[in-house]
Order: structure tokens, then C-alpha cells, then sequence
């Protein structure tokens, strides 16, 4: 096996997801702090000593306690390299979560066990269905009240269309909470609330017909027997293949907030989560263990490091060995790269990089030469799709309040246009911009992030646009020549976005219906992928 092929069989990159509140920053905490990564929870503080979780970083998500971005962590655990994604739980910020999970081999979902299956994980598994993405499932918030376990197991199953299969079950709930036993081990972990730190070794009680357990569980210990019977005969046995296809999902139970079941969480991620595999790109697959670099921008953000205004591009290493200094072709512009400063990260701090293999996320510098989309190479025409844009559903109006600041202004947006934070217009008649997202809590941010991070101000209120529909035209049908007849003839509610993409802004889907009535041969397309190479019709 070659040098190459054995670094990538170390990997396993995975993102964690989950509906908001269901504890996934808690658990990426822990997961880096039982891998040996950091050696205190929310370890990186600010002044006073408040801490934060490690993977929140932003100043607006210390604040709400919620995370607004996505963040990368790279650790090593069981000599595996790990790269855990950890995505934005909340609805409003999906579209970085779906660009993160075009980056990733596995998921690993996060349910509330008092909650079970609630919306934004029902989105999130529609995603990593449509990808055939693997799924460990690990249930949450066990010390606290919850729905019975072979409730959650049938809310998951039918809610998710997956079949389930159980790796531990809990003995007892809430203030009666006494532990997990391991189907695979046939043992028992007892319950202990732990608290920042790793704490020592759990203490363990072998068997199902252990007269110790009974004698200190009681009724709590047979009510579980009685379960696990009970699985044993419903539930399909663990099928490898199911899992990698995505239509299996292992389950774990545990309290992320008092360190439990987070180590067995780590060891079904190294067990079971496939590494890196063979990637599409529009001229042929890309195998992993291939000797030239190939890598794709997933994400950027701007300002991880304010006092340098710096924009950092997320690169997911395909195939190859990257080593920093390469020379590396950034295929949509031809232009050529020698990235000096690449780093590696655990969410805000980094690492200088020197080499890096296929399913490691690399941080590439840069002020604007890289675009989400961008797939780097060494030289060959290659072009890695999958990376999704929606259409916005809310469209608004964006001014500086000091008319002084309006460079500022477009400088900030332009900064956060590229990164996806939030979609920005630039109308083709007209000098007012128009700002498009999902949700309504994108432009609180954005608005928040200028102020802090660019110095500006801004001013956004409502627009007479509620649709927005990105627009082409085949070569067959006029192409180019009728693409700008109908530009011309819809100027006044015609926009470029970040990558110069038009884009129809319109005050109701009747309207859209109308407009495609009368100009057949131009194309409305609801998502478009990096730089609008590839389109998708839809309404």
C-alpha cells in the first residue's frame, strides 16, 4: 500500500448535526476533550475568564449561546486523523450546514431525548440521504426527563426512514439515570456526573443476569433487561453496508454535558465511519489515493482574525498529498497559487500546515482569489460539483446610516457575500444593494458583523422583492444574445450576485409564472452550483 493510500485510510471526516438546542456543540466539546485535543471544555475564554465553547467563536455567538457558523477541528484519537465539522444548528444558517455536508464522509446526528425528532433534523437527513451520507445516531440529555427509549427508536425509524439498531441502551432516565449497557460488550457503564474535565474510568458491570446490578438498579435494571429483550428480536442486526449507504444509522445513549457515552461515540466514529472515498467531478471520478492533489472550497469566512481582516478558504483535500509551498491551479480563473501560510485548525486557533491528505480540511488565505466552488489542482481542468445556493426567501434593502462609510459598507458585504454568509445583490439599474438569506436571524448577524467587524452601520429595511430566481439561456435558444435582451427588457428588477450570476428579483410567485410566460427560452433555476456552471430548475 502506498504512502498516500495508508494516510488515507487514517481518516474519518464527519459533521455533526442536529436541531438547535439538542446539545452538538456540547458533545464537539467533548469529543475534542476525550480525544486529547484541549484539556478543559469551552477552553478557549475571553477575558474575565468566561468560557465559550470551543468550536463558537464569533462574537454574536458568545452572546446567544447558539452557533451561527460552521467550524472545523482537526484531533487525533486511536491513531486516526478525526476532522469534525461542527454545523450551525439553526434553520436560518442551513445553507452553510448543506455546503459543509458536500465536505464530509459521515454524520453524526445529535437528538434531544426529550425532544426526538424535531424539524431542522428532519431537513438535515433529507440532505444526507440525497448524498447517501453514513448516520451514527447518539441520543442525547439522558440524565434528564425524556421520552422512553423504545419511543425515540420508533420516532426515528419512522420519522427518518432508516432502519435503527441499537449499540447501547440506558438503564433509567432523568434523576433515576443509572447507565448504559454495551450490546456489543454485554456490559454495563454505570452513571457518574462528571463535569469539564475527563474524568477516570468508568465503572463497569459484566453481563444481563449480574446480581450486583439488580441488587443496585432494581427495577430500573429489569425494566431495561425487559428492553433489550425486546430489541434483541425487533431490531435489525448492525449490516455495514446499510450503514455506508444510508439506510442504517447505529444508536448510542448518553449525556454529552457530563462526559458520558462521548467515548464510545469517538469509537463507533473510528469503527465504523468509512474514510474518505472516490469524489465526482464533471469530467471522471476522483479516487482518493491518487498521487496529484485535487481539493474543493466548500466555505470561507472572513475576519477569524479581525486585526487582520483576513478571509480564510475551507479546502476538502480529495486526492493526494498537498504540501505547503505547491504550486496549485485554481481551475475557474486559470490562475495559478503557491500557498505559503496553510493552516490547520481547532475552530479559531491554527496550526501552519505542511502536508495534508484526502478528508483533511485545509485553511487557505486569500483576498478573493478564492471562491466557494473553487476546485484546486495541479494542473488538470477539473471541476467538482455539489455545492449548493438557494434561492433566498427573504429579500432586503441594505444602506449605511454615515453616507461616508458607504465603501466600507460594500467592502464588508462583499467580504461576507464570498463567504456565504449571507447572498448579495447588486442591482444591475439602481446603487441601493439588496441582501437575500433564508431567515430572518442572517440579517441580524450580517447587520452585527458590519458594526463589530467593518466599523459600519447599516440601515436594512424592506424591499418590494419577495422571489428571487437565477437565470441562463442554452446556447440553442440564443444563449448569450437573448440572456441580454432579457436583462435589458427586466433591468429594473435584475441583479448580479457574488459571482456576477443574474438573477431575476420579483413581488410574487405570480409574477414568476408571467415572466416565464413570456421569455420560453430563458431558464429560472431556484439553486444554482459554483458560479453558475451548473444549474437546477424549480419553484
Amino acid at each position: 500500500m502506498s504512502d498516500i493510500a495508508q494516510q488515507v485510510k487514517r481518516r474519518r471526516t464527519f459533521a455533526i448535526i442536529s436541531h438547535p438546542d439538542a446539545g452538538k456543540t456540547t458533545l464537539t466539546e467533548k469529543l475534542l476533550l476525550f480525544s486529547g485535543a484541549i484539556n478543559i471544555a469551552g477552553s478557549v475564554k475571553a477575558r474575565k475568564a468566561a468560557r465559550h465553547a470551543t468550536s463558537d467563536w464569533m462574537e454574536i455567538e458568545k452572546q446567544r449561546g447558539i452557533s451561527v457558523a460552521s467550524s472545523v477541528m482537526q484531533m487525533e484519537y486511536r491513531d486516526c486523523v478525526i476532522n469534525l465539522l461542527d454545523t450551525p444548528g439553526h434553520q436560518d444558517f442551513s445553507e452553510d450546514t448543506y455546503r459543509v455536508l458536500t465536505a464530509v464522509d459521515a454524520a453524526l446526528m445529535v437528538i434531544d431525548a426529550a425532544n426526538g425528532v424535531e424539524p431542522q433534523t428532519r431537513r438535515l437527513l433529507q440532505v444526507c440521504r440525497a448524498r447517501n451520507t453514513p448516520i451514527i445516531t447518539f441520543i442525547n440529555k439522558l440524565d434528564r426527563e425524556v421520552q422512553p427509549p423504545l419511543d425515540l427508536l420508533d420516532e426515528i425509524e419512522r420519522e427518518l426512514g432508516m432502519t435503527v439498531t441499537p449499540f447501547t441502551w440506558p438503564v433509567g432516565m432523568g434523576k433515576t439515570f443509572r447507565g448504559v449497557f454495551d450490546r456489543r460488550t454485554d456490559q454495563m457503564r454505570v452513571f457518574a456526573a462528571g463535569d469539564d474535565r475527563r474524568g477516570g474510568d468508568e465503572e463497569v458491570l459484566v453481563g444481563l443476569d449480574n446480581a450486583e446490578s439488580v441488587k443496585r438498579f432494581g427495577s430500573d435494571f429489569e425494566n431495561a433487561k425487559d428492553e433489550l429483550e425486546l430489541v434483541e428480536g425487533a431490531c435489525e442486526p448492525f449490516d455495514q453496508a446499510e450503514f455506508l449507504a444510508g439506510r442504517q444509522t447505529p444508536m448510542l445513549f448518553g449525556s454529552a454535558v457530563n462526559n458520558f457515552g462521548v467515548r464510545e461515540v469517538l469509537d463507533a466514529l473510528v469503527d465504523l465511519a468509512p474514510p474518505p472515498g472516490a469524489r465526482e467531478a464533471l469530467q471522471r471520478e476522483v479516487k482518493p489515493d491518487e498521487k496529484k492533489f485535487t481539493g474543493v472550497v466548500f466555505k470561507i469566512q472572513a475576519n477569524m482574525d479581525p486585526a487582520h481582516r483576513d478571509r480564510i478558504a475551507f479546502v476538502r483535500v480529495s486526492s493526494g498529498h498537498f504540501e505547503r509551498g505547491m504550486k496549485l491551479k485554481v481551475v475557474r480563473s486559470g490562475k495559478d497559487i503557491k500557498p505559503n501560510t496553510v493552516v490547520s485548525f481547532l475552530s479559531q486557533r491554527r496550526e501552519l500546515l505542511d502536508e495534508a491528505f484526502a478528508g483533511d480540511i485545509i485553511g487557505i488565505p486569500n483576498h478573493g482569489v478564492l471562491q466557494l466552488g473553487d476546485t484546486l489542482t495541479e494542473g488538470e481542468s477539473l471541476q467538482f460539483t455539489g455545492l449548493p445556493f438557494f434561492a433566498p426567501e427573504i429579500i432586503r434593502s441594505v444602506e449605511v446610516a454615515d453616507p461616508l462609510r458607504s465603501k466600507q459598507l460594500r467592502a464588508g458585504l462583499t467580504q461576507l457575500g464570498e463567504e456565504g454568509a449571507i447572498q448579495v445583490f447588486r442591482p444591475v439599474a439602481g446603487s441601493v444593494l439588496l441582501l437575500g438569506a433564508v431567515g430572518q436571524l442572517q440579517f441580524e448577524v450580517v447587520a452585527q458583523r458590519l458594526e463589530v467587524e467593518y466599523g459600519v452601520k447599516a440601515r436594512i429595511t424592506s424591499s418590494p422583492f419577495h422571489v428571487a430566481r437565477w437565470v441562463t439561456c442554452d446556447a440553442k435558444d440564443g444563449g448569450e444574445q437573448e440572456l441580454k435582451r432579457f436583462i435589458d427588457a427586466n433591468a429594473h428588477r435584475v441583479a448580479l450576485d457574488a459571482v456576477d450570476a443574474p438573477t431575476v428579483l420579483l413581488d410574487h410567485m405570480a409574477t414568476l409564472r408571467a415572466v416565464e410566460e413570456n421569455w420560453p427560452k430563458i431558464k429560472f433555476h431556484a439553486m444554482r452550483e459554483h458560479a453558475g456552471l451548473v444549474f437546477h430548475k424549480g419553484v
